[in-house]
């Protein structure tokens, strides 16, 4: 059955109390993110027979309440800070007649399906002006479910930024007693990484990325047993037991280097990015683990044209890596023990001079894969009063759609991952009839309820 929405309301909703400072600056780090929406859609069944009415009124309510805490989302972007002008975000409500089992099982062999959950942009609205929060609740047919899409703007938030914001409003939708560091985060501005000169301009979506062509987005599902087949695949000398992560990035970066070769004339060298969370780095007493902002670092790893790219040798390079970052943050951190003094460590830029290494490698004849992994952070446990999503998908792809990406993430049981990967439309057509991955992987695979 098609699905087919009907949005039937839109509001703006605005802070219940007004915002504590007039301006947050925003760090050379943030204003470099493309001016995109970072967004996840959450599926829900069965809400309590409670009417979509009630659902939505309280829903409104408890977002209204949860940004006077989260206060720069309401707010606009104004050069290189946002002012915090409680302008608010933008709710959207919105309906469909199909019930959610049936799209669950129906809809997904072809992820585009979701972008009907996004939040329409209208004109004259920006990732990188206002506004910087869009939510998008969708009720599907007989009661059956709801869809949640919160979108923010990736100028002020990463994804571990977007969790903290929707585990903090569904805490207050809930009526439960709530997480107080939910409720009163840190928005680090630019306390790790410098405040850009006030000149600064922001790279285009053209200077970051090699735009290479409309991009075709498919989900790949790895069961927790074939995990554990391509641990052992992976496994080497140096890294005898390699993490979920480094594994599957590894794979997929090699299968989808394979792909690229056989559409180029000439084989091309390949580089891999994967970002790396600062907040699981840095002591939380100098910055807090529900910190909003940017506070992302990477390494990147580079393969030459006629690179064999075995999984054992990526894994123990993807290790080695990792181990090198970590070990800089570690050092520059040493005698340092609050927010206020790390400003003032070479911390902040020497994680500028990791970025610009990975930048200055960048040339139009290498392949870029951009990865993140979302992996044990704690999407499933968002809960608004119906119990926890049974599904979580995700349809940035379906407007930035010439971004070559990857992103892993758990699926509801903790222990199986999937993994959302853009290639260029001629790439993959090839990488999703690769052998080497489809041992391991299930393509696009239906969600049973």
């Amino acid at each position: 059955m098609e699905l087919k929405l009907e949005a039937v309301r839109r509001e703006i909703i605005k802070p219940a109390s007004p915002a504590p400072q007039d301006r947050l600056p925003l760090s050379l780090f943030d204003l470099s993110c493309p001016a995109v929406y970072v967004s996840t859609i959450f599926f829900y069944k069965a809400l309590a027979g409670e009417s979509s009415v009630i659902i939505s009124k309280r829903l409104k309510s408890s977002l209204s309440e949860t940004l006077s805490s989260f206060y720069p989302l309401a707010g606009r972007i104004d050069g290189i800070s946002i002012n915090c002008n409680d302008e608010g975000a933008v709710f959207i409500e919105a309906r469909t007649d199909l019930p959610l089992s049936n799209f669950l099982k129906n809809n997904l062999d072809n992820t585009d399906s979701l972008g009907v959950f996004l939040p329409p942009i209208t004109s004259g609205e920006s990732a990188g002006t206002w506004p910087l929060l869009n939510v998008m609740v969708t009720f599907f047919g007989s009661g059956s479910g709801a869809a949640v899409t919160v979108a923010t703007s990736h100028q002020i938030c990463d994804a571990a930024s977007l969790l903290t914001f929707v585990r903090g409003w569904a805490d207050r939708a809930k009526g439960d007693s709530y997480d107080v560091a939910l409720t009163t985060p840190q928005f680090a501005g630019a306390t790790i990484y410098p405040p850009p000169h006030s000149s600064f301009k922001a790279p285009s979506m053209d200077e970051l990325f090699e735009l290479r062509g409309k991009c075709v987005t498919n989900r790949f599902v790895f069961k927790s047993a074939k995990i554990a087949e391509l641990k052992r695949k992976a496994a080497s000398e140096s890294v005898p037991v390699p993490t979920r992560v480094e594994a599957i990035a590894s794979l997929i970066w090699r299968c989808a280097r394979n792909a690229s070769r056989s559409n180029s004339a000439t084989p091309k060298s390949t580089m891999m990015t994967q970002a790396m969370d600062l907040r699981l780095r840095i002591p939380s007493n100098v910055l807090s683990r529900n910190a909003i902002g940017n506070l992302q670092s990477a390494f990147f790893l580079k393969e030459g044209s006629e690179s064999e790219m075995k999984i054992g040798e990526i894994v123990a390079k993807f290790r080695k890596a990792k181990e090198g970052v970590n070990e800089m943050i570690e050092e520059n951190l040493q005698g340092y023990n609050t927010a206020s003094t790390i400003t003032t460590t070479t911390l902040g830029q020497n994680l500028l001079s990791v970025m610009g290494n990975f930048m200055a490698e960048l040339k139009p004849e290498i392949d870029l894969y951009t990865m993140s992994s979302w992996c044990k952070k704690p999407f499933y446990k968002v809960d608004f009063g119906w119990g926890t999503p049974v599904w979580i998908g995700s349809a940035s792809h379906t407007i930035a759609d010439n971004i070559v990406y990857v992103v892993l993430m758990d699926s509801k049981d903790g222990e199986d991952v999937e993994a959302w990967v853009g290639l260029p439309k001629q790439d993959m057509l090839v990488f999703d009839r690769d052998q080497d991955l489809l041992t391991y992987a299930v393509l696009n695979p239906p969600v049973l309820i």
